[in-house]
């Protein structure tokens, strides 16, 4: 393989990879807080990628912005309706649908998730049909910058940079703000943080909004990298996704982020190595393995840094 291939290829499966990552965060912090395996965040992730359509759509863009200042606002704006959307939808979930069920036998939170989940796929199935729907490239696909002759699209570049900055973000988030130090104790203890002041309900809702939002964020840019979504979307993502947080170490945020571009290595590599039918059948193999050999992940569990 020759260098401007393999840069080509690496691009991809970080750009890939970026985008579980973003979904995985979701899984595992949610496991972390209360050790629910959330099936519905897969299709959270779907509704936001529509959001993010409707929005573009509504403000009349149908294709690439020129203009770099209106780029950056009608970005930002994407990302800020529909993280603030998911986030809130994420917590309307957890208030009506798992808190009424935090004592209750574990099945029945695991059924009530697979439920909620198809009742997002059903509003947004009635809303905009069963069909793909077109997304608003509003970034140009073909814009690239060349390294040692090899293009590299800027879009892929956008889209990996904002990843890791919103899990760096989060890492800060949980590490050193009050709130972050709240959601650390009750993912260790729950009663214990309760009875030293923590509002637990609070910081599950606070969870489930975080997690959520950065669902929402892996729409906008599912979206803008594929130019289209469908109501199906949210599963073989959310499959995905939740295989790369066992991978990583399930309730280890660092360890989720890991899996999420391990697993976009693992699908770029097969689909170059001729196997594309079976990166699926590979990547779930590998999940097996992992639950068999090394139940814990790569990173373990470590339990100081769930949330």
């Amino acid at each position: 393989m020759d260098f401007g291939l393999l840069l080509q290829q690496t691009i991809n499966a970080l750009t890939i990879g970026a985008i579980y990552a973003l979904i995985a965060l979701g899984y595992t912090m949610v496991y972390g807080i209360i050790e629910l395996i959330n099936f519905a965040h897969g299709d959270v992730f779907m509704t936001g990628s529509f959001v993010t359509m409707w929005l573009l759509t509504t403000l009349g863009f149908q294709g690439t912005i020129k203009d770099p200042l209106t780029l950056a606002g009608v970005l930002a704006l994407a990302f800020l309706v529909a993280m603030t959307v998911m986030g809130a939808v994420g917590v309307i979930i957890e208030r009506f649908a798992y808190r009424p069920l935090r004592n209750a036998p574990r099945l029945a939170p695991l059924i009530t998730a697979i439920g909620v989940s198809f009742i997002l796929q059903n509003i947004v199935q009635s809303i905009w049909g069963p069909s793909p729907v077109s997304v608003p490239q509003i970034i140009d696909v073909q814009a690239s910058f060349r390294v040692g002759g090899t293009p590299i699209r800027f879009l892929s570049i956008f889209i990996i940079v904002l990843a890791i900055a919103l899990m760096v973000a989060l890492q800060l988030f949980v590490g050193r703000t009050r709130l972050g130090r709240a959601m650390r104790s009750t993912a260790i203890d729950r009663e214990a943080a309760q009875l030293m002041g923590v509002d637990i309900n609070t910081t599950i809702a606070l969870t489930f909004f975080i997690g959520s939002a950065l669902a929402g964020a892996a729409g906008v840019v599912q979206g803008l990298y594929l130019g289209n979504t469908v109501f199906t979307a949210g599963f073989q993502a959310g499959l995905k996704a939740f295989t790369a947080a066992v991978l990583g170490g399930i309730g280890n945020t660092t360890g989720a982020a890991l899996g999420g571009f391990v697993i976009g290595f693992i699908e770029v590599g097969s689909t170059y190595l001729g196997y594309t039918r079976w990166s699926e059948a590979v990547v779930f193999t590998i999940l097996i393995l992992v639950l068999v050999f090394r139940p814990t992940g790569l990173l373990g569990q470590q339990l100081a840094e769930r949330a």
